[in-house]
Parts: C-alpha cells; structure tokens; sequence
C-alpha cells in the first residue's frame, strides 16, 4: 500500500434495500446452511450421528432433501464443520487469555488463564448443550475415523494450555517435574468428563453447580501443579 495519503471516503452511499424486498442471495445461503447445521446438531444429539440419515436432517431443517447435499457432500462434512467451527472459537479464546494482561498491565496469572478456559467451556455446554454433546460423543471421544481425522486440531487446544504451564513453569509457580502436556491433558479431561457426566445424566445440573465445577477444576489441578 503506497505511503502516501489515503482518498477521502466517498460521500455515497449505496442505496438502502427497499423495505419488504428478499434478502440478497449470499444472505439467503448462508441462513439455509445455518439451519441445516442447527438441524443436525439436534438430529445426531438425539438419534447418534451413526443412527441418522441425511434425510432425517433435511425433515428436521424443513428443507429439500437435495438442498443438504447442495451445502455439504455428505452427513460426515456436516459433522466436520460442526466440530471445527467451535473448536476453533476454542483455540482463539486460549490464545487470546494466553495474551492478555490485568488491568495494571500485568500478565494474567496462570490459575486466571485455566479459569476463563474453564469457564468458557462450561459455559459453551450451558448455552448449547446438544451441540457439546456431538462434539464429545461424536469426535473428541470417538475411537473412529472423527477422532483420528482431527487428533491434530484437537492435539493443538493440548499444546497451547500445555504452553500455559510450561511458562508457569519457567517462573516457578508450578512444579518443573510434572510434564506440561500431560498436565494440559489432565486439565482438559478433567473438563470433558465433567461434561460427559452432565451428558449422561450422571452429575446433577444448575447454576449453582456448573459454578463450583469450573472452580473445582481449576483448584484441583492447579493445587496440584503449584509449589
């Protein structure tokens, strides 16, 4: 981009769309891909992913049996992009409370860092508890082509609190003999066991409770790792 200055904005504006008339096209698509995908994430938490048919998907979205195959080749990519798109709002949350700092400009302590992780992902079952269960049932703790197709993503969100620990590590906050990665593995299946609990109606639920889970595995480990 030239040094020199920038053009002044335009003073048009493009013309408002006219009160009553369809959405543009784009916006068309990416709501009917929105309610396939909203469709299926019910669908597989209800009957299993195995149990289910592309048509059951497209009777649960109200839409044309075609249309599905139209956004996605097959039930299998449905899975898929339900999987990444929140895992990687995920992995940019650990990055983004790996970078930031307390309000004095301090690096945020490592116990605050495993908390908000902790909470986010509480959080995320919460809000959309169908959705999680796919995730853990279908991909995370599937011993089958989803687990293996994607071990390198879900080995990512393992290295970065795994680099959270190390660096509390270095500082001596936690201890130096327990290694990073398994504490990083311990950390996050302590979270997903808690969640297949809630899942499988084995742990009880409620505001009060998903509260002292976060703490619970926070304190837990990190009583464990700290000098």
């Amino acid at each position: 981009m030239s040094a020199g200055r920038a053009p002044a904005p335009s003073s048009r504006r493009a013309p408002a769309r006219p009160a009553g008339s369809p959405p543009a096209p784009r916006a068309k698509a990416q709501d009917k891909r929105r309610l396939i995908l909203d469709a299926a994430v019910r669908v597989f938490a209800r009957q299993g992913f195995h149990a289910c048919r592309v048509s059951d998907i497209a009777e649960e979205a109200g839409v044309a049996y075609g249309l599905v195959y139209h956004y996605f080749a097959s039930k299998d990519e449905v899975l898929d992009t339900l999987f990444l798109e929140r895992w990687e709002v995920m992995l940019e949350l650990i990055r983004e409370v790996d970078a930031a700092s307390s309000p004095q400009g301090e690096p945020l302590p490592v116990r605050d860092k495993l908390g908000e992780i902790a909470s986010f992902i509480v959080e995320s079952y919460r809000h959309d508890p169908d959705l999680m269960k796919v995730i853990i049932v279908e991909v995370t703790r599937a011993a089958n082509s989803f687990g293996t197709t994607h071990i390198a993503t879900i080995r990512e969100a393992y290295e970065l609190i795994g680099g959270m620990i190390a660096k509390a590590q270095a500082e001596g906050v936690f201890k130096a003999q327990i290694d990073a990665r398994f504490a990083a593995m311990a950390f996050y299946g302590a979270i997903e066991q808690l969640l297949t609990g809630w899942i499988f109606d084995l742990l009880p639920t409620g505001s009060d409770y998903y509260e002292r889970a976060k703490w619970l595995v926070v304190e837990t480990v990190c009583s464990g790792l700290e000098q």
